[in-house]
């Protein structure tokens, strides 16, 4: 079965059609990074524009590098939870239009279950259950992937998401967006010992995660060094800040991995291609002799293969919508 997914809920204008939740046909993206990147981040109204402009030429080029016609559908996917609502609107009301007019079955995808199903594209041989440590700039979770479309959150953020921290932490060092990407060049060349950077935990739910204070933390001492006219090694507050992050990640993610002894370990999302990440996460692997799964390069980012792969499933489950979908700006995974 081949299915158009299309991904809208930040500044990436995706489609792709995925034959039957394993096999890449096409993957287009039309990114807005070079745009937002004058403003430090992501703006809600430029990004709700752009994807105005570039979804109707990207879906149309999707469906022609696959060699595929809307009659050769077996449904039409699309993200509509969670993300910026605007951006979001934008990719479910041409959906909508779409499977309308071509008569196609009309599939809602959660992003997190995206981002997980970018994980059968690089490896197919790969079934649930499994565990999969999800981390993006606005989500941090560990999740028991119980079954294609059953899913238990056994851990997320308090505050800050990874990636978000990452992101906030580069623009106070003077980083250029998008920060967490650019961060982790520089990270490569510093030393993660120079600076000394708390690593907090939830009382109470030790699986949870909390950036804000670590933010905070790397926040006050470019301040307080700035006060005392004293430089700051940007390479290596990089390194030791990227340590903490994923050091957090990691710890959590172990003993996640220890308590539910789940055979197969997992991570997606867009931090999932964090250099030092998946340094930890191999060794992990290899500590706990489980194998590791984790989406190429290409596939940690937004795009339209990951939710054309889990929409895929979500069909056979019979998770189909009517012309009642509506974009939602926030919506648990389960």
């Amino acid at each position: 079965m081949l299915i158009l997914g299309i991904e809208s809920s930040c500044d990436e204008t995706a489609a792709a059609v995925v034959e039957d939740g394993r096999r890449v046909l096409s993957n287009i993206v039309a990114s807005q990074v070079e745009e937002h990147k004058i403003y430090g981040g992501v703006v809600p109204e430029i990004a709700s524009r752009r994807h105005c402009e570039a979804v109707s030429a990207v879906v149309k080029e999707a469906l022609k590098q696959a060699g595929a016609s809307l009659s050769d559908l077996g449904a039409v996917a699309v993200t509509s939870e969670p993300g910026l609502i605007g951006a979001l609107l934008v990719g479910v009301s041409f959906a909508k239009g779409l499977a309308l007019s071509a008569g196609l079955p009309l599939v809602p995808v959660h992003h997190l279950r995206g981002h997980i199903a970018a994980n059968y594209l690089s490896h197919p041989e790969l079934e649930p259950p499994f565990l999969c440590l999800v981390a993006s700039g606005g989500h941090s979770n560990i999740v028991l992937c119980e079954d294609y479309t059953r899913f238990q959150v056994l851990a997320r953020t308090r505050d800050d998401a990874a990636g978000e921290a990452f992101d906030k932490a580069a623009r106070a060092m003077g980083i250029p967006y998008p920060g967490g990407v650019e961060m982790d060049k520089l990270a490569e060349t510093g030393d993660p010992t120079a600076y000394r950077l708390p690593r907090p935990r939830v009382e109470g739910a030790p699986l949870d995660f909390s950036f804000s204070g670590l933010k905070t933390a790397a926040l006050n001492l470019l301040h307080n060094a700035a006060q005392r006219g004293e430089a700051v090694s940007v390479p290596d507050l990089c390194a030791s800040y990227r340590r903490a992050v994923v050091g957090c990640l990691a710890d959590s993610f172990r003993q996640a991995a220890l308590d539910t002894g789940v055979e197969r370990l997992a991570a997606a999302g867009g931090v999932s291609a964090n250099r030092l990440l998946r340094r930890e996460l191999e060794a992990l692997s290899k500590e706990l002799d489980r194998p590791l799964f984790v989406p190429e390069l290409s596939l940690c980012g937004d795009n339209g293969a990951m939710i054309a792969a889990q929409g895929y499933y979500e069909r056979l489950a019979g998770h189909t919508a009517g012309m009642e979908l509506n974009a939602r700006p926030s919506g648990g995974l389960q």
